[in-house]
């Protein structure tokens, strides 16, 4: 608050919705008149209130404070930014991000081999698996990869499931594993960032779990970008994305949620009846977007930044 009051900028931007830093510039703006652009990848007052629902009102509130009082909106998803101008934003624009590192097509071949002579995975296994960090949801009891597991299960004649991350569902997952841990469901734990795509390259089919709803929908997650650049196809749920930037790689299952009942019965389905030829049609589908060009998000997330300023001032 000091910083805003003291009014030592042109405009102020900031990443995420959190109260402090929300409250902080709509109180800059209400009080001191300073302009802000903030950037999101959830619907704010849905995310909350799935985590809280007797604050349902205030977060509704306090979103659209956020989107009233900003002088522009940078969105993951044109969803996202749509909601922002729908519920206020003067301005807004998409930046859904791109992967933290560049792609290595010519050492995937001998990363995949690695990775899976490390684990003790068959060359010719098909390997559904998913990267990330493992919160487990009481309510839900899911954390990323229980539908993985859950459905390899349920299909019996199991693929290989590589769920690589850690967090306090890592537990969770070693218990539904059961008997299979450390056989065909492996759970390595958490790798560095850098060591991502040599994991990304181990798997043939990647999970993408997002639910149908006020949240997930709205969302494309920091996966996307990776499993494009790892040339990964993915499974995932019903959401918008799965049908606007489907290039042939995703395999879209029915259920609501990843942690129903209908899509875990739809992956288990899937999980039985795939072959190699299959994995192999989908993978040369996939290729870079250019909406995760990183050079042209910069590009176009500069241009409307300078825009705003310029309007500002005139």
């Amino acid at each position: 608050m000091r910083r805003i009051r003291a009014g030592d900028f042109d405009l102020f931007v900031f990443e995420g919705t959190g109260l402090a830093v929300g409250l902080a510039a709509i109180l800059g703006r209400m009080l001191f008149g300073r302009p802000y652009v903030f950037s999101s990848g959830d619907a704010v007052s849905p995310f909350l209130t799935a985590r809280m629902k007797i604050g349902a009102p205030v977060f509704a509130v306090y979103e659209r404070l956020l989107y009233r009082c900003c002088s522009g909106f940078i969105g993951w998803t044109p969803y996202l930014v749509g909601r922002a101008l729908t519920l206020g934003a003067r301005a807004g624009v998409t930046v859904p991000g791109w992967a933290p590192y560049t792609a290595v097509s010519d050492e995937r071949l001998a990363a995949r081999l690695r990775i899976r002579r490390q684990l003790g995975i068959p060359e010719d296994a098909i390997v559904f698996g998913i990267v990330g960090t493992l919160n487990w949801s009481k309510r839900w009891r899911y954390c990323y990869g229980a539908e993985l597991i859950r459905a390899a299960l349920q299909a019996g004649t199991a693929p290989y499931v590589l769920i690589v991350g850690d967090g306090t569902g890592l537990e969770h997952l070693r218990k539904l594993a059961g008997e299979n841990l450390d056989k065909s469901i492996l759970l390595p734990g958490r790798v560095s960032r850098e060591h991502v795509p040599e994991y990304l390259a181990a798997i043939d089919v990647g999970s993408l779990p997002q639910s149908v709803d006020q949240v997930g929908s709205f969302r494309y997650t920091t996966k996307l970008s990776e499993y494009r650049l790892a040339a990964l196809p993915f499974v995932t749920t019903r959401i918008p994305m799965s049908y606007d930037l489907d290039r042939g790689d995703i395999w879209r299952l029915p259920g609501w949620a990843p942690w129903s009942d209908e899509f875990v019965a739809a992956l288990a389905a899937l999980m039985k009846g795939l072959t190699h030829d299959q994995v192999t049609a989908r993978r040369a589908a996939v290729g870079a977007e250019d909406v995760f060009s990183k050079p042209a998000q910069i590009e176009r997330a500069t241009v409307f930044l300078n825009d705003i300023i310029l309007s500002l001032k005139s």
